[in-house]
């Protein structure tokens, strides 16, 4: 008998309807499916993992946080017991009926490595089967692609793995003494902690410093002239050509100057070509999806189910060139019955000769991003049918004609002083006509001629200010992670996660709390090496060597324990000072407002006994004021105060969107909104044909009034003559280390 092992239940499933010569039969070890068919006229068993089934983790007598001392855990054992058992039974009974081993886990080094942990419990079950694994390697989930795979078997990548278990070791044993460490410093512990990882410091120093250069910005004033033209037809603005004046006197001289009328003395034509853009590779991929509001985390799991149910490629790729093998026309085919795109799959199926685009990068592990299969609307929640048009879209358009443009420029004389205007339109859509994702509306501008006199119907003088520079999208900051060497194409949208999780940032552009800062600033003072993209970025490299066979695992991961060491010497040499960093940040995040009685400070506290916030006036027990806080979702104070009620608004951060919302329980304003909440979520349940997406959203928007409503019992409980801020801590072994999914 053949085994044959996938990363998944589905892969298992779908390997076995593609290979199956006859019947699939469908069965079950407890609770583990399998599926046995015939293939090259050999009995074959295909089975799904979950995933990683060894768990890396440290022995039982380093788990309490408080009594072991974190930079024991440098150079503890790190023991790989296995974490889903099930999964392990079944394998151990297939194996030892097994003669021969097929992995055909993911082809990158986190799938390399889950394949080879699988491996390792086959062994244990039947040990002479080492001598009998071949590996597959496939990048879609189709019928072709697996059947090609399965035809031209290799040998597994023990390089490969090596590579991404040595990142899972390095990963624990830095975020766990970092962790611990800092944890200890400001005494957070249990679901308080604060975590510190490799990949996520330095990416939180890069949101912070932005956050501090946009405070230490200094705006400059300057003033431009707006005039208003009429010719007969619609009114339309025109700016003085000189742009910005740095001096007031000179703009209002300039304004003075501009007369009743005005004359075009020059029109400008400009034709422009902009070429199809390239195939999507992982990065600029999760970068068009966080333009639609997808970020990169949730884009990254919605694609590896589209994957996993064979409707895209694999989706963890730096590719961006279309391999030679890759049938352009098969494609479309498929793509010819797509909603919407149909018409444009079959006009490009018509043309004589394909030139798909070509992007910088070109890798021979995985094509790029492309659509491998058909379905429906009907058939996917919102967000899934989202990332599938934006992936179906993307290949066509990179097989698509350019588009066109025109620019017009109107030059303008009033009184000797210089006035313009100007406007894009697409001449011819090209590629643009199927990728509207990028395109910007015409901008139509008065057909007027040399010589031609218009009137001034109105002139103002704006008094600007100089801005400054944006915060990170999310999209933005995974192409400079990229540039940065920080982490990987498949662990980035985690590390941004991460942050989010945590508390160090919130919205998008991405804000951090005074928290995240103050964490960025304490590493940057005393570990400046983990607060540095450098020697990640070194890291990184190192774990490429390995997969490419230039050096070893136990080299790279004894070099990072070196690394730590030095680090770890600085930081527990300023404990004092880093926790007085930080825990200025998190009193500032929980001071909320005023107290509208006493005039001290409104901060967040805890019940001793229930643990449940609210908020509490900072002059008890001579003040007693409190009110409630929502018990889900991290809280922001805002620095605004409600027009209605004059209480501190916070924001609240849970559940698919963050909302804004005073403190005051009998605050008018809340009121109607609980009600219009209602309202809203009963006409959400009334909707009878709404799908999959739009019922968990429902669901989720509810949330909002029953948290509100939650919260004025909780008040009661929380705050029943008790100020207690209910610091005392709960033993807990968070985890350390994180994993690409």
């Amino acid at each position: 008998m053949r085994l044959i092992i996938s990363e998944k239940a589905n892969a298992a499933k779908k390997i076995a309807q593609f290979l199956a010569e006859g019947k699939v039969k469908e069965g079950k070890h407890r609770a583990v499916p399998h599926h046995t068919f015939d293939w090259k006229g050999e009995e074959t068993v295909s089975i799904g993992l979950k995933g990683h089934i060894l768990n890396p983790e440290y022995p039982e007598e380093y788990s309490n946080w408080q009594k072991v001392e974190p930079s024991e855990l440098i150079d503890a054992e790190i023991l790989k017991p296995v974490s889903e058992k099930g999964v392990a039974a079944a394998i151990k009974s297939l194996a030892k009926k097994a003669d021969s081993v097929i992995v055909a886990t993911d082809y990158d080094r986190e799938g390399e490595l889950i394949g080879v942990e699988a491996l390792s419990i086959v062994f244990e079950a039947k040990p002479e089967l080492a001598d009998s694994v071949k590996r597959s390697r496939f990048s879609a989930l189709t019928k072709g692609e697996v059947t090609r795979a399965f035809d031209e078997l290799v040998e597994v990548s023990h390089d490969l793995a090596d590579a991404g278990e040595a990142r899972q070791d390095i990963d624990l044993i830095w975020g766990a003494t970092l962790t611990r460490w800092v944890s200890r410093a400001t005494k957070r512990y249990g679901s308080a902690f604060l975590s510190v990882g490799r990949v996520q410091s330095p990416t939180l120093v890069l949101i912070a410093e932005r956050e501090l250069e946009r405070r230490a910005f200094k705006p400059e004033p300057y003033w431009e002239i707006e005039a208003t033209l009429k010719n007969g037809g619609d009114p339309f603005k025109v700016a003085h050509r000189h742009g910005r004046f740095k001096d007031e006197g000179e703009a209002q001289a300039a304004l003075s100057n501009l007369k009743e009328t005005a004359r075009v003395v020059e029109v400008r034509q400009k034709a422009a070509t902009r070429p199809a853009p390239a195939p999507f590779n992982t990065t600029s991929f999760l970068t068009a999806a966080a333009s639609l509001g997808i970020g990169p985390s949730r884009a990254a799991r919605i694609a590896e189910d589209l994957y996993t149910d064979g409707y895209i490629s694999y989706p963890r790729t730096d590719n961006t060139v279309y391999p030679a093998s890759l049938d352009l026309r098969e494609v479309l085919t498929v793509l010819k019955g797509v909603e919407e795109v149909g018409e444009t799959a079959g006009a490009l199926l018509a043309k004589g000769e394909l030139k798909p685009t070509r992007g910088k990068k070109e890798t021979t592990d995985h094509p790029p991003i492309y659509p491998t299969g058909y379905v429906s609307k009907a058939a996917l929640r919102d967000d899934q049918w989202k990332i599938y048009q934006l992936v179906v879209r993307r290949f066509l358009a990179t097989l698509s004609e350019p588009s066109k443009s025109l620019r017009t420029t109107l030059n303008f004389d009033s009184g000797g002083e210089g006035l313009t205007t100007g406007g894009t339109v697409i001449t011819e859509e090209g590629w643009l006509g199927v990728y509207p994702y990028s395109r910007r509306a015409d901008e139509e501008i008065p057909n007027l001629g040399e010589g031609d006199v218009v009137n001034v119907v109105e002139k103002e003088l704006l008094a600007k200010e100089t801005q400054p520079p944006g915060r990170y999208g999310q999209g933005r900051l995974l192409n400079v992670m990229e540039d940065l060497g920080l982490g990987t194409k498949a662990t980035r949208p985690n590390i941004i996660q991460n942050l989010y999780d945590r508390g160090y940032v919130h919205s998008d552009p991405i804000i951090p709390t005074e928290k995240g800062i103050s964490v960025a600033q304490g590493l940057k003072e005393f570990a400046a090496e983990i607060a540095s993209h450098e020697m990640t970025a070194k890291l990184e490299r190192s774990m490429d060597d390995i997969s490419e066979g230039k050096t070893d695992k136990r080299a790279v991961v004894d070099e990072s324990r070196d690394l730590l060491r030095e680090v770890y010497k600085h930081l527990d040499s300023a404990e004092e000072q880093f926790s007085d960093i930080v825990w200025r940040g998190i009193r500032s995040d929980e001071t909320l407002g005023k107290c509208p009685e006493s005039g001290h400070n409104l901060i967040v506290r805890r019940n001793r006994r229930s643990r449940k916030r609210f908020v509490g006036c900072e002059g008890y027990p001579d003040c007693t004021v409190t009110y409630p806080l929502p018990q889900k979702g991290s809280i922001i104070p805002t620095g605004t105060t409600c027009e209605e009620c004059g209480s501190p608004e916070i924001k609240v951060l849970g559940g698919r969107r963050p909302w804004i919302t005073c403190i005051d329980m009998d605050c008018p304003k809340k009121q109607e909104q609980m009600k219009a909440a209602e309202e809203a979520r009963k006409a959400r349940e009334g909707e009878e044909a709404a799908k999959d997406a739009g019922k968990a959203n429902a669901e989720n928007e509810a949330e909002r009034p029953s948290e509100v409503s939650e919260v004025a019992s909780d008040a009661a409980k929380s705050s029943n003559g008790n100020s207690g801020n209910g610091e005392e801590p709960r033993e807990k072994l968070a985890s350390s280390g994180t994993r690409a999914s």
